[in-house]
């Protein structure tokens, strides 16, 4: 049922945002949730300029909004997590070449990409590690959006992220070890890293989980999904807000640092881009798995990993502005990704298959 609901709202031509809720025939949207949805971007865009300005105006407000930031991420991530269809998890299975050729992209070609990328450019270790944090992380979430928009399988990659994102919590610390070292332990405080991770990430998951089983059964459990899915625009907006006014301060003389890996970013993004096409080229993929597939390999889980950047001990002040700066260039960079991926891998026709 849950899948079925994303099939209605996500095949539509109108929208291709995955928290366009509807059950049946009855819609549960508005006129204010639409038009949110449309202009998604330059609202995030507009979040992190407030945050930025709000921070250099009031440098002293960092400590107030830094305290917002756990219950404004973890009500996000909430919402977040209610996209990924947890209970459906089977039809993460049953293309298998796909899925197959997904987990390749993201935890076999994109460390290597991120491994080249790190060596051309000598980076301190803070900002090291926030871009590891971030490149090495697939999204879940809202790259289902994107790749509908630019005509991509949207619905294979929705019943993949369940797999993806169990699949990364398993294999991001292994990945941080290879690139970091054993320093690793001596960065990572383990008791504040582990209680980010149970308040923002265990407990949103369990909570998504549980949703997802209600509205399985109960009309509450779909209202509750659409509440929250019609409030992830704000959510997400809110979260670039109180995350770059409280960080702001701490890395206002540290700019460089954070400009110096916006390039890292953007050749991310390039790469991608034309290693998703040689393979989608190479499996023969239709369009809508190839757009979806160069999409998944190109498009980062920063706020997801964003709770273990903040865990980080003070010396690792600037971590999570590494981390939300990519989130600024990805944003910019999808609105180039949604006009250029259907040319690069436009619909066949038959007689051409």
């Amino acid at each position: 049922m849950w899948a079925d609901r994303h099939r209605n709202r996500c095949g539509r031509g109108r929208s291709a945002a995955p928290w366009h809720f509807e059950r049946g025939h009855a819609e549960l949207s508005s006129p204010l949730t639409d038009w949110l949805e449309r202009h998604q971007i330059p609202i995030y865009l507009a979040g992190l300029a407030a945050g930025a300005a709000v921070g250099a105006v009031w440098p002293a407000g960092g400590h107030a909004w830094e305290a917002a930031i756990y219950p404004v991420l973890g009500a996000l991530l909430y919402a977040t997590f209610l996209q990924v269809p947890f209970t459906k998890l089977t039809a993460a299975f049953r293309d298998v070449r796909f899925l197959s050729a997904v987990l390749a992209v993201n935890f076999i070609v994109v460390p290597l990409v991120v491994a080249a990328l790190v060596t051309v450019v000598s980076l301190p270790q803070a900002v090291l590690l926030g871009v590891l944090l971030t490149l090495l992380a697939p999204c879940i979430d809202y790259v289902i959006v994107f790749c509908g928009l630019a005509g991509g399988d949207n619905q294979r990659l929705l019943a993949a992220a369940p797999l993806l994102m169990l699949v990364q919590m398993l294999a991001l610390p292994l990945l941080l070890w290879l690139f970091v070292g054993p320093e690793l332990a001596d960065i990572v405080d383990v008791g504040p890293f582990l209680e980010a991770f149970l308040i923002l990430i265990v407990v949103p998951l369990l909570l998504a989980w549980a949703t997802e089983t209600l509205a399985d059964r109960h009309r509450s459990g779909e209202v509750i999904t659409s509440a929250m899915t019609a409030a992830m625009v704000p959510l997400m907006t809110a979260t670039l807000f109180v995350v770059v006014a409280s960080q702001f301060p701490k890395i206002s003389h540290q700019l460089d640092q954070v400009l110096q890996v916006v390039p890292i970013y953007a050749a991310f993004l390039v790469i991608m881009a034309a290693v998703g096409l040689g393979v989608v080229r190479v499996l023969g993929f239709d369009s809508g798995r190839g757009r979806a597939l160069i999409f998944t390999g190109a498009t980062r889980n920063s706020l997801v990993v964003l709770p273990l950047a903040l865990a980080l001990p003070a010396a690792y002040a600037i971590t999570p502005a590494i981390v939300v700066s990519q989130t600024l260039v990805e944003l910019l960079g999808m609105i180039i990704y949604v006009r250029a991926i259907p040319r690069l891998v436009p619909v066949r026709t038959p007689a051409a298959q």
